[in-house]
């Protein structure tokens, strides 16, 4: 059965091309208007508002819940205060990522957790003797992700809370009479916040927020435009960059956190005191350097780009739709070297930019590598460069 998110009413009201895609088993809007580049600049230039609601929510409480979480998740929940927020992974025994998602701390023994696959059996076979216990509030709540370098501007009519928010932090507060919980959080790569509330006061919270938005260029954006900032702030998407191992059928489908970019989170990884799932795999992997990729960034030249369309008798396009194949990776002697996961045409950078996996050894920005592309039925190559991830990040996202 097909489900509608508390905010759906509205939304279907404001979808002109009534272009609805499927997420966890929602409708989710694709776009707005014929065009997601419109919606895109929107958020780049102004505020745009996304429906997040089917995020799906998990809230795990209980005197062990730290306890609990910090034998899970790969980064150290202990280092997330009360208000703050985290984003994280999980893995299997062997070291793989399963998953990713937010980590919500509202009090010493209170969590939520955003995730965009379900995880409700899997998290709850692991209780054991632990005193915690874990709900599914997906239904409870809806969400909505207000984006953009307008988007502190807009919220501050409603929640003066949101003044002094710090990046990743959170706060309860109330619009139109309802409570809320605002975080400054998001999928863009801007500046911007997301905004949780109770499924029965939804559309009053959303039509406050659109009001508080005129006059500032505010406008509902779709998951075709979401894609395109996401990419641009290096930001991985399941199924995209990585796979859960679940569901994979071969290791040449799974990931490390080492591979997928997310060396960063392993701080503290030698410490005794949180052995994590998968930390001894992942310790092995470290020690013994047998990472097989690095996940990078890759800038296309642009002049090459033009000059293979130029003598194949065409403009060379510029599209900002990313692929949705992967894009092979070949050093100068044609040996493949890696694979773009996501490669598309950013509006802001008015380049070719792809988030890519190369052998480690090409990892350092300046690397060079030739993307491999199909100009008239025939496979070409175009000079990219290696570069670091994020593409875009302006320091307003942070500030």
């Amino acid at each position: 059965m097909i489900r509608t998110t508390p905010f759906h009413e509205r939304l279907d009201e404001l979808n002109e091309t009534k272009r609805w895609g499927h997420w966890a088993g929602y409708l989710s809007a694709l776009s707005y208007t014929s065009s997601a580049k419109h919606e895109y600049f929107a958020v780049r230039n102004s505020a745009g508002f996304f429906d997040t609601s089917p995020l799906y929510k998990y809230r795990i409480v209980g005197r062990d819940a730290e306890k609990f979480l910090g034998g899970v998740m790969t980064r150290d929940i202990r280092t997330c205060r009360p208000g703050r927020a985290q984003y994280t992974i999980w893995c299997d025994d062997r070291g793989w990522v399963l998953e990713d998602g937010v980590v919500f701390r509202h009090a010493d023994n209170e969590f939520l957790l955003t995730s965009a696959e379900p995880n409700l059996g899997y998290l709850s076979d692991l209780v054991g003797r632990l005193e915690v216990s874990i709900e599914d509030a997906t239904e409870e709540y809806g969400m909505l992700a207000v984006q953009g370098p307008r988007s502190k501007v807009i919220l501050g009519k409603l929640a003066p809370e949101v003044e002094g928010l710090p990046y990743f932090g959170h706060t309860e507060a109330k619009i139109a009479g309802a409570p809320v919980t605002i975080s400054r959080t998001g999928y863009t790569g801007d500046l911007g916040y997301e905004v949780r509330v109770g499924s029965d006061d939804a559309l009053g919270v959303l039509d406050a927020v659109i009001e508080a938005g005129e006059g500032h260029g505010f406008r509902p954006f779709g998951e075709e435009a979401l894609l395109m900032t996401r990419i641009e702030a290096g930001l991985v998407l399941i199924n995209v960059e990585f796979s859960s191992s679940r569901l994979a059928w071969t290791d040449h489908d799974r990931i490390t956190p080492k591979e997928l970019g997310f060396g960063w989170m392993l701080k503290g990884i030698d410490a005794d005191d949180r052995p994590f799932i998968g930390r001894n795999a992942i310790r092995r992997e470290l020690a013994e350097g047998t990472s097989r990729w690095a996940s990078v960034g890759i800038l296309l030249d642009y002049a090459d780009y033009e000059r293979v369309y130029a003598e194949a008798g065409l403009i060379a396009p510029r599209d900002e739709t990313p692929l949705d194949w992967e894009s092979m990776l070949y050093d100068d002697d044609g040996e493949r070297v890696g694979y773009a996961t996501s490669l598309m045409y950013s509006p802001i950078l008015q380049r070719h930019i792809a988030m890519a996996r190369v052998r480690p050894d090409l990892g350092a920005p300046g690397s060079k590598v030739n993307v491999e592309l199909t100009i008239n039925h025939e496979y070409r190559t175009v000079a990219a460069g290696v570069t670091r991830l994020p593409f875009f990040n302006p320091p307003r996202k942070t500030a």
